[in-house]
C-alpha cells in the first residue's frame, strides 16, 4: 500500500458512512410515509406491517453499520495522525492534517497555506514521501 493509498482510507470510509447515513435517511422516510386510501371495502389493519417491519430492521441493521464504521473511523484517523504527528516538516504536517483528517479540498488547502494549488500539490507529494506506512496496513 502506496502512502496516499494509507492515507485516503479515512477519506473514503468517511464517504461510506455519509453515504449509508443518506440511505438511513430514505429508509425512514419511506418508513414514516403514509398514504391513506379511501374506500368501502374493508381492509386489513395489519397489511403494511410486515414491510413496515422490514424496513424497521434495515434501519436498525445499518445504523449498526454505521456505528461499527464510525468506531473505525475514529481509530483510522487517530492512526493516520500519529503518521503525520512523525514528518518532521511542519508545512507537511499541516497540509497533511488539512487533507487527511480535517478532509479539506486542495483549493480551501492553498488557500489557507497562501500557496497556489500547482505548489500545494507539489508539496503534497513530497510530504508523502515522508509518511511512514504502518506494517499492518500492508
Amino acid at each position: 500500500m502506496t502512502a496516499k493509498e494509507y492515507m485516503e482510507q479515512a477519506r473514503y470510509l468517511d464517504m461510506q458512512i455519509n453515504s449509508k447515513i443518506e440511505q438511513v435517511r430514505t429508509l425512514n422516510e419511506l418508513a414514516t410515509k403514509v398514504t391513506t386510501v379511501y374506500s368501502d371495502m374493508p381492509h386489513s389493519p395489519n397489511r403494511n406491517t410486515g414491510r413496515m417491519e422490514e424496513t424497521i430492521a434495515k434501519i436498525i441493521d445499518l445504523e449498526s453499520e454505521i456505528d461499527r464504521d464510525i468506531d473505525a473511523l475514529v481509530d483510522l484517523k487517530q492512526e493516520v495522525k500519529t503518521a503525520i504527528s512523525k514528518v518532521e516538516d511542519e508545512k507537511y504536517r499541516v497540509l497533511l492534517e488539512l487533507r487527511y483528517i480535517n478532509q479539506k479540498s486542495w483549493e480551501e488547502i492553498a488557500n489557507q497555506l497562501g500557496y497556489d494549488l500547482r505548489y500545494t500539490h507539489k508539496i503534497h507529494g513530497r510530504a508523502l514521501q515522508k509518511i511512514t506506512v504502518p506494517e499492518k496496513r500492508h
